[in-house]
Parts: C-alpha cells; sequence; structure tokens
C-alpha cells in the first residue's frame, strides 16, 4: 500500500456531540393517528424512548472505539478520498475479499462480520478459509463524503472500487460480497473484471424478468405478487430519494430525529424481528448506524444511487450475464427474493444457500451464517 493512502481514525469534536445533544432535547414531536403502531410508518412511542435513550444513555465514543479498532484508511480515487476498513486475515494465505454496503447501511453493518472471516479459526473455522477483508465505505456515504463532492451511482462505485482494489491495494484477484446497493456493485464487478475478480457472493439478487415469458411457474407467481405488493406498500422512499432527493435532504440534514425515523423504521420493515426491530438490534447498534450519517452529514449524498439507478439502471440479465461464479445466500425476510431460474440466467450460479432466518442486515442479523456461507464458496476460489 503506497504512501498517498494515510491511516484514518474516527474523531468526531465534543462540539458536535455538543450540538446533537441540544438537537435532541429542543424535538418538536408530531402527532400520531390514535392506535396506528407502525401502521403508517415509525412508531411515536418508540422513537421517544429512542431518542431518551439517544440524549442520555448512547455512548458515542464507544461506539468510535469500536470502529477505529479496525484498521482504516483512506485513498484518493475519482477525485474523492475513499475510506475504507483493511484488515488482514489470519491464515497462511488470506485471500482478499471487498465487502459492499448499501442504503441505509454503513461499514457498521460489519463490525460482526469482520472477524469471522479474517480470522476464522477464532470462531471454530479453519485458517485455510481465512480474508484479508476492504470494507469501504461507499462514495457519497459516511466517511467517503465530503460536502459538495461528486456524485456516484452503483456503475461508477463498482469502478472505483476496482481502482481500489487492483491499482491502490495492488490485488491482482479477489472476492467480492454484497447486500442491497451492494449486491449490484459486487455484481458489477463480476460483470466487468472477470479475470480480477475471482467470484462473487450476494445476499440480495438483482435481476430482471424475461419478458418474452409467456408463462410462470408457482414460484414465478408468487414472487410476482409479492414485489407488486412491495412496490405498491414499500417504496415510496425510493420515488422520494430517486426523484427530488434535494429536498429530503433538507429534513434528514437538519434534524436527527428525522433522519433516525427514516432510517430506523427500514430496519424493522427489512429485517427478520417479527415487528420487534429491537429482538434483532439492540438501540445502540441503530443509533451507531444513524450516528454515522448524521456526524458526516452524508445523508443527502446517500440517495444518488437511488436517483442514478432511476434514471438509468443496470441490473444484470440474460443478455448482460455476470460470468463470474456467483454464489446467492437467500434469506427469509430479504424485501425481494426473485426465483431461482431467474438468477441462474442473469448470473454464473455455483452455489444458493436457503436461510433458516434472517433478512436484509445479514451481516448484521446473522453474521455466523453468513460468514460460513462466504467461506464455504470461496473454498474452492482460492
Amino acid at each position: 500500500m503506497s504512501a498517498s493512502v494515510p491511516p484514518f481514525t474516527i474523531k468526531v469534536g465534543d462540539d458536535a456531540l455538543a450540538d446533537l445533544r441540544d438537537r435532541l432535547t429542543r424535538v418538536r414531536w408530531p402527532d400520531e393517528i390514535p392506535g396506528s403502531d407502525w401502521k403508517y410508518g415509525t412508531d411515536l412511542a418508540f422513537m421517544r424512548g429512542l431518542v431518551e435513550h439517544w440524549r442520555t444513555r448512547y455512548d458515542w465514543r464507544a461506539a468510535e472505539a469500536i470502529l477505529n479498532a479496525f484498521p482504516q484508511f483512506t485513498a484518493p480515487v475519482a477525485g474523492i478520498d475513499v475510506h475504507f476498513i483493511h484488515a488482514p486475515g489470519v491464515g497462511p494465505k488470506p485471500m482478499p475479499l471487498l465487502l459492499s454496503h448499501g442504503w441505509p447501511g454503513s461499514v457498521w453493518e460489519f463490525h460482526k462480520i469482520i472477524p469471522m472471516l479474517t480470522d476464522p479459526a477464532r470462531f471454530g473455522g479453519s485458517p485455510a478459509d481465512a480474508f484479508t477483508v476492504v470494507a469501504p465505505s461507499l462514495p457519497g456515504y459516511g466517511f467517503s463524503f465530503r460536502p459538495n463532492q461528486p456524485r456516484f451511482g452503483t456503475v461508477e462505485i463498482a469502478d472505483i472500487f476496482a481502482t481500489l482494489m487492483t491499482e491502490v491495494l495492488g490485488y491482482e484477484r479477489y472476492g467480492a460480497q454484497g447486500g442491497d446497493w451492494g449486491s449490484v456493485i459486487t455484481a458489477r464487478l463480476g460483470f466487468r473484471q472477470p479475470a480480477r475478480v475471482a467470484g462473487i457472493h450476494l445476499n440480495m439478487t438483482f435481476v430482471r424478468p424475461d419478458r418474452a415469458q409467456k408463462e410462470w411457474s408457482d414460484a414465478e407467481r408468487a414472487y410476482l405478487a409479492d414485489a407488486k405488493r412491495f412496490t405498491s406498500e414499500e417504496t415510496g422512499y425510493q420515488r422520494i430519494q430517486g426523484t427530488k432527493p434535494q429536498t429530503l435532504a433538507y429534513a434528514l440534514t437538519d434534524s436527527p430525529v428525522g433522519l433516525a425515523a427514516w432510517i430506523v423504521e427500514k430496519f424493522r420493515t427489512w429485517s427478520d424481528c417479527g415487528g420487534d426491530v429491537e429482538r434483532r438490534f439492540t438501540k445502540d447498534e441503530l443509533l451507531t448506524n444513524v450516528m454515522i450519517y448524521w456526524i458526516t452529514g452524508a445523508i443527502g449524498s446517500s440517495f444518488w444511487p437511488y436517483y442514478a439507478f432511476h434514471h438509468a439502471a443496470w441490473v444484470p440479465s440474460a443478455a448482460e450475464r455476470v460470468e463470474t461464479p456467483t454464489a446467492i445466500a437467500e434469506f427469509p425476510c430479504e424485501i425481494l427474493r426473485p426465483p431461482r431460474p431467474w438468477a441462474e440466467r442473469a448470473y454464473n450460479l455455483q452455489r444458493w444457500t436457503t436461510m433458516p432466518a434472517g433478512g436484509h442486515f445479514a451481516a448484521m442479523e446473522e453474521p455466523a451464517a453468513l460468514a460460513a456461507d462466504i467461506r464455504a464458496f470461496f473454498r474452492a476460489l482460492r
């Protein structure tokens, strides 16, 4: 790694934390439709309890210490400074592995799974399965954001990550894994760099249906019905972020409570929590993810992949098939789960694992299961 890649340490100023506490003290609460619970969005009683915890008990410095325990760096790529964790593997020949998060996530999603991947022997696995993990903040997200920097969609982010892995870090061959936007970025890397990317592992599948298909199986009809319901009831955030991202950015950049309500609702809706978000995530875990958006001011920039995708989407298809060996881990509460035949048309599918539990935030919800599947898939590709 060259001298142009300086170490990075997260250190939020006391003044920023004091400003946050002041804002949390002066919340102007909305009313709520009586008896609505979470039906129309984030529950008011839950938010009151979360904000009280945030104001009086949450410790950002403890979360900061957890993140700073990972080796972190920044590298100049495509006119911005890309932040990334670069955690060395503990084993005879660790394989480089790129982890890509999505929205409304961050590198915090990986704090449980990184040690399971870098040091599998510590968790009952084999040292031969060790990875050296590179986990960047997506450009425009978290610590890869500075005000007024260029915006990047998933196609451009894939190019940036390819440069980071090969030209900056010098890896000739590596694996890649991702969910949410990270799955599109990972698929794009496999599509564009088959000679460099040994394999890709996805825990969310983006794929186009075959529009010429005239008859559907029962599984396909069930998926299309689920997708229709999701599009009808759960994609308002996509429409706003994909059409008028600047307007929403004013509210969420100014109000920490608004920001938390916008993000936490997704952690509840998209996870395998049975309606109780704290079954899967502690208040501290939720707030640390929110804090990364708050302290960096990156929420507006984080919307850009939605705008880019809404106006010019790239998704693997039979016409643009990903020939790089591919594994898909299907978690039961993922927001969309296309049928396996659709994935087989678009990817060189070598492994398909149906997971017994977990949802959209797999690296936080089921880190051991996800890590085991990643290790098993790449074992034959080292």
